[in-house]
Order: C-alpha cells, then sequence, then structure tokens
C-alpha cells in the first residue's frame, strides 16, 4: 500500500505467508471484483511467465504494443522480484501499487474494453450448445474456438497502461510489472479474463445454468398418472375374499421422490432427493423386467451412468457436486467424467467402450470405410486401429459395428463424442457435421 518500507536497493520480498497462499487459493470477493494478495517471486524456467496459450497471449498483446524494450525487460525484472502488490480485477481493469525506486509505490493499471451484451449473449449461447466447451470452463481452461467466438483475448492496441509514475514510456516499466503478474492469474484462472471482459464467475455460470435448465426443461416429459389406490375404510369394510386380487398394474415410469425439507443437521436435500430418485428407477426396472439394470455394471460405468441421468452438464449446485464427488471417488476428473457422460448419452455402455478402449477390428466393414468416405469427397482421414482421423473429425469403429462420430478443435487432440452412431461411416460423419 502507499505507506509501504522504501524498496530500492533490498534484496527482493520473501514470498506470501501460508495464510495468505491460502487467502489466494480461494479469494473473497463480490462476482465483480477480486482481489488476489501478491505473488510470491517466480518465474518460469524458460523465462516465461505464462504456461498457457491464452496467458501467453496476454503477454504478446503486452509486447507487442510496446514501444522500449528496455522498459519492458525492467518491468519483467520488477515482476519477477516481487515488485507488485495485492492486485485487484475490475471489469475493464486491473490495478495494483507497483515499487519502484522511490520509497511510495506507484498506483498503476491496465485497462481493455468490456464485451458488449451482444458479444456476451454470443459467447454464452456459444459455450452452452457443447458439453465439452462447459467442461473445459469448468476444468479451469480455455477452448480456442470458444475464445475466438467472441474478441475474448486482447489485441496489441487493447491493453491501455496508466501509471502515477513520471514516466512516459508506453508501457512504463510498472505497467509492464503489473501486466506479466497478470498473466500468471489469468494461467490459474480463466475466469479472471472474462472479469475483465465484464462479467464475473458465477454469473457466467448462471447464465450457463439457465440455458441449460431451459434445454432440460424442454426435454422433461409428462410427470406420471398416480397409482390406483384403495381407500383404508373400504378395504377394511369388505368382506374377507377367498381368492387373492390379482396384482396391481406396474405403473409406467417410476415415482416422483418427495421434496424434503432443509434442515441443517439432516442430509443434503438434494443428495437425498438422488438417491431416491435413483433407488425408484432401479426397483421399477426390476420390478418390470426381473434385471437389475446395475448388477452388471462396473463402478465407473454406475458412476457415468448416474452423471449420464442428471443432464445438468456440471452447471447446477447439484449436478456440479455430483460431477465433482462421483469424479473424485474414482480418482479422475470432472473433465473425464463428462467426457465420458457424453460418449454415454451417445452409445450407451457400448458408446463408453468406444471411448476408452482402441482395439484392432478385423478386415471388412473397417477396410471398406476409407473407399466409401473417398467416393463421397472426404479423402483425408488417417487410420489408426479402430479410429479415422483428419483434423476435427474422428470416426471410431464400435464392437457393435457401428461407427461413432467424434469432433476436437482443429490442432488439438481433444475428442469429443458428437453425433449419432450409424451403420455407415458417411452416415454417421454427416449427421456428426449437421448437427
Amino acid at each position: 500500500g502507499a505507506g509501504s518500507a522504501p524498496r530500492g536497493g533490498r534484496a527482493p520480498r520473501a514470498g506470501p505467508a501460508p495464510r495468505a497462499r491460502a487467502a489466494r487459493r480461494a479469494p473473497l470477493h463480490d462476482d465483480r471484483r477480486r482481489t488476489f494478495p501478491q505473488l510470491a517471486p517466480a518465474q518460469g524456467p524458460d523465462g516465461r511467465f505464462a504456461a498457457t496459450w491464452w496467458g501467453n497471449a496476454w503477454v504478446e498483446a503486452l509486447e507487442d504494443s510496446a514501444l522500449d524494450a528496455a522498459r519492458l525487460a525492467r518491468g519483467r525484472a520488477y515482476a519477477a522480484t516481487g515488485h507488485v502488490d495485492a492486485i485487484t480485477v475490475t471489469p475493464g481493469r486491473i490495478m495494483a501499487y507497483v515499487h519502484g525506486t522511490r520509497p511510495r509505490p506507484y498506483r498503476t493499471e491496465i485497462r481493455l474494453r468490456v464485451l458488449h451484451d451482444e458479444d456476451w449473449e454470443r459467447f454464452l449461447d456459444t459455450a452452452a450448445a457443447r458439453p465439452d466447451h462447459i467442461a473445459a470452463l469448468l476444468d479451469k481452461d480455455v477452448p480456442h474456438a470458444l475464445a475466438a467466438a467472441v474478441d475474448l483475448l486482447p489485441a496489441p492496441d487493447d491493453l491501455i497502461p496508466d501509471c502515477s509514475c513520471p514516466d512516459h514510456g508506453y508501457p512504463c516499466k510498472h505497467a509492464a510489472a503489473l501486466c506479466y503478474q497478470a498473466a500468471r492469474l489469468l494461467d490459474e484462472d480463466p475466469f479472471v479474463l472474462f472479469l475483465m471482459r465484464g462479467r464475473g464467475e458465477q454469473e457466467i455460470l448462471a447464465a450457463l445454468s439457465h440455458r441449460n435448465a431451459a434445454h432440460e426443461a424442454a426435454e422433461t416429459t409428462a410427470a406420471p398418472p398416480p397409482m390406483a389406490t384403495v381407500p383404508a375404510r373400504t378395504a377394511i369394510a369388505a368382506p374377507p375374499a377367498t381368492t387373492l386380487p390379482p396384482p396391481l398394474t406396474a405403473p409406467d415410469r417410476p415415482g416422483r421422490p418427495p421434496v424434503y425439507p432443509e434442515d441443517p443437521d439432516a442430509p443434503d436435500p438434494l443428495a437425498l432427493e438422488l438417491l431416491a430418485t435413483e433407488a425408484a428407477v432401479r426397483a421399477h426396472t426390476f420390478l418390470t423386467t426381473g434385471q437389475d439394470p446395475v448388477a452388471a455394471l462396473t463402478p465407473w460405468q454406475d458412476a457415468v451412468r448416474l452423471a449420464a441421468a442428471h443432464p445438468g452438464s456440471g452447471l447446477t449446485a447439484s449436478t456440479r457436486a455430483l460431477y465433482r464427488d462421483l469424479a473424485a471417488a474414482l480418482d479422475r476428473t470432472p473433465a473425464d467424467l463428462a467426457r465420458a457422460v457424453a460418449a454415454w448419452r451417445q452409445g450407451g455402455p457400448a458408446g463408453l467402450d468406444v471411448l476408452e478402449e482402441p482395439w484392432d477390428p478385423p478386415a471388412g466393414p473397417f477396410d471398406r470405410a476409407r473407399p466409401a468416405l473417398i467416393a463421397a469427397d472426404l479423402p483425408h482421414f488417417r487410420p489408426w486401429r479402430n479410429r479415422l482421423s483428419s483434423g476435427s473429425l474422428q470416426l471410431r469403429y464400435g464392437r457393435d459395428g457401428l461407427w461413432y462420430g467424434y469432433e476436437s478443435d482443429l490442432g488439438r487432440e481433444d475428442w469429443w463424442p458428437r453425433g449419432t452412431p450409424d451403420t455407415d461411416p458417411v452416415g454417421a460423419l454427416t449427421d456428426l457435421l449437421e448437427s
């Protein structure tokens, strides 16, 4: 702060205390203002301040707009030796006090344009359209395609430095130091970049959850009719029957659980509702078919089935907790579970096997697939085991004789199940391109 001791000529400060580091992992903030305690001096072995592609894009925007390489070098040295105090991020602005050679630190800012509401609507629509984009955001990752939907990353002229120091460089070394340290924040949490562009994490997740809930509501079937019952008074007054009545007809659908009240001393009502719903579905299947639908599943398959039955994509409070707890119980990440859920919804247990188990198919349908794709003007598919891959599209041949479509951002081996399985590879690819 403004009352700090002189910094000029001293050795770099030690890193923040353990309590400060813990506070940085879970900063106290409202959704439109985040303050991060001072970062410990750090720099990558290659001299970089950023490790992610979006963090490096932020640094490149700074360096491409700088007019003086010497000031940039001084700013990098200031950032690497801990001259930047706590950083506060609000829409369109990041601010910190940066220590120089004088006793009092300088108030330094980096400003950038916030996105318009139309840009945010386009960003949210793009994110909600694909479960892999939502899973990536929850896993603190930014897909290239999602960043390209709007001007999310800064161009060289977008970053506007301002500092209370007398140096009129563009940027001065204090603003450059702040910008380098900000790249480290973006590395750890891309929602910091979203806040700079105008919206906080909870606001974005709430908007995505609203879109997802609207989609779920459109798919929700009508409530089942009530089961036929016999009033107790009638049953007691009736004369004893000589033969047992026929069994009641099984309902068309499992019943809905009751709404459990909030009670601080009771288990989580959302967890109770989930358990009751799963028990009702399992019992109904057992009653109508005589088979337990879960008995043959592995713990991982059952976890994927359970998550797939709740299509919130991990956005609502209940489903986010469900994805987190199921993944942790099986030593997986929420992103692993989200990808497996997409495969399960694509093809059930067979779809999950296609996702997780490459295999060597026999000659025949697989060998005939490439000529069929070439005949359909789709020649650029490379074979590997049961897979045919191009730049951003992939077909996988399942043991059930079906072709499964997959998609990835161009240049990334990050394949996600898409489309409907088909016995014809061209048909599966056509459905993928049209979905």
